[in-house]
């Protein structure tokens, strides 16, 4: 592929987007290889897995084909905090030029190794996924997710600089100056969790800044699900293009799949990342078009090979081709997580389907919090919700309706019953990263 025909239509026709349009078959073959060197450089240099292997009874060359991918062991979140902290790592230290960890606010961090190719192929994938969604090397982007140890920051980042992009590493925090840089420097491009850029949206209709008269025309989101009706908030707000971009730190970060501008889905950058979704009770495969959790092998890491990861995020891969052309495949968007389910008087719930309901209510905005709480030996569920300065009323008919409006939309839903709570505008806690919507008294109890 070429990127210098002059008749070629806004430049789209570029050569790192090849790969996203590789033959099946010889993608298929591709992904074959890489498994297999994979296993093999697994089972050869991290004892956890190769334990695991031998208990199966397995060794790598009895990887055949992608459907032997099934026969491998599980990993999950938990072997990353046990081999803490580079139990996992296939390759000597000396060898890593990165390394990045979680936040470990529920004990021992997960820690994550790259090696200067590991660097090269996520720098690679981030890109590939910013031209699928139209940014291009003359934005000037703005950057808030965040910097250090959580691997969003500079994940997008270098991505961006891979671009060619003009990059503003601002990070989180301080925003009302996140504001007046998006103004003074010409910002074209923004990225960060969509939970924060709502924050930004909200402090600069205080200060009297429309940004639909900014520069800025696209943005890419992602560390945390968000809905169609956030999308629609935001766009609706800010004039921009919102995209979704999703990755975790235990694969390589943000960059293992993106939307592209057709946004029917995420596309998986299946060369270096093979996907597969199980069902979360039996663990058996299911196939495209079949909602259950996402397993990730990871298909060139060196540092820290991980096979058939866990994520917990709940999706299916679909079975149809998206307009765009692109023969890897797609993911639906993560709405949910097994692992962020409420068990409400024996009912499944899960924040995403309160924040649609929220947002499909009149006027209703993104500001919410979800609290458990037991009151007379029952469970209860209260949600509070933010209103807008022309939302509130003098009238208490007024407000009763709205609470009303918000209960019945998210009782349909449910189909529990649910408290709701109306608050005044700016009193909910806002995230300057991933937002922290449920606050579970139950456990006090």
């Amino acid at each position: 592929m070429r990127s210098t025909a002059w008749n070629d239509e806004e430049n789209k026709v570029l050569p790192e987007m090849a790969l996203d349009f590789m033959p099946e078959e010889k993608l298929r073959d591709l992904q074959l290889q890489r498994m297999r060197a994979t296993v093999k450089l697994a089972y050869e240099k991290v004892p956890l897995f190769r334990e695991r292997m031998d208990e199966k009874g397995l060794k790598p060359e009895d990887i055949k084909n992608l459907k032997d991918v099934a026969k491998l062991p599980f990993t999950m979140k938990k072997d990353l905090r046990d081999t803490y902290p580079y139990g996992l790592f296939a390759v000597d230290l000396s060898e890593v030029v990165r390394l990045h960890a979680s936040s470990g606010t529920t004990g021992k961090p997960i820690v994550v190794g790259y090696t200067k190719e590991d660097m090269d192929v996520w720098a690679q994938v981030v890109k590939r996924g910013l031209l699928a969604c139209g940014f291009r090397s003359t934005d000037i982007v703005q950057n808030f997710f965040g910097y250090g140890l959580f691997t969003g920051g500079l994940g997008i980042h270098g991505g961006f600089e891979a671009l060619g992009a003009t990059v503003i590493p601002i990070s989180g925090g301080n925003t009302e100056r996140q504001v007046m840089l998006m103004k003074d420097f010409g910002v074209t491009a923004v990225g960060g969790t969509p939970s924060y850029f709502v924050r930004i949206i909200d402090v600069a209709e205080k200060m009297g800044v429309d940004i639909r008269d900014l520069k800025v025309k696209r943005g890419i989101f992602g560390a945390e699900p968000w809905s169609d009706g956030m999308r629609d908030y935001i766009e609706e707000k800010t004039g921009i293009k919102a995209y979704d971009i999703y990755g975790l730190s235990e694969i390589v970060g943000p960059g293992v799949g993106c939307e592209c501008e057709c946004r029917d889905g995420i596309h998986i950058f299946e060369d270096h990342f093979y996907p597969e979704i199980v069902d979360p009770e039996t663990l058996e495969p299911l196939p495209d078009g079949e909602e259950g959790e996402l397993v990730l092998s990871t298909l060139s890491k060196k540092a820290m090979p991980i096979i058939r990861y866990r994520t917990r995020d709940i999706t299916a891969i679909e079975k149809t081709k998206c307009k765009c052309g692109r023969t890897i495949r797609r993911i639906r968007r993560i709405g949910r997580r097994s692992d962020d389910m409420i068990i409400m008087r024996g009912v499944n719930v899960f924040p995403s389907q309160i924040e649609t309901a929220l947002l499909r209510a009149e006027k209703a905005l993104p500001h919410y919090q979800i609290v458990l709480d037991t009151k007379n030996n029952m469970d209860t569920l209260e949600v509070k919700v933010e209103v807008s300065r022309d939302m509130v009323s003098d009238s208490m008919s007024d407000m009763e309706q709205l609470n009303k409006k918000f209960k019945h939309s998210i009782e349909q839903i449910l189909g529990i019953s649910v408290i709701v709570t109306l608050c005044e505008p700016d009193s909910l806690p806002r995230s300057e990263g991933k937002a922290k919507r449920v606050v579970d008294n139950r456990k006090k109890m």
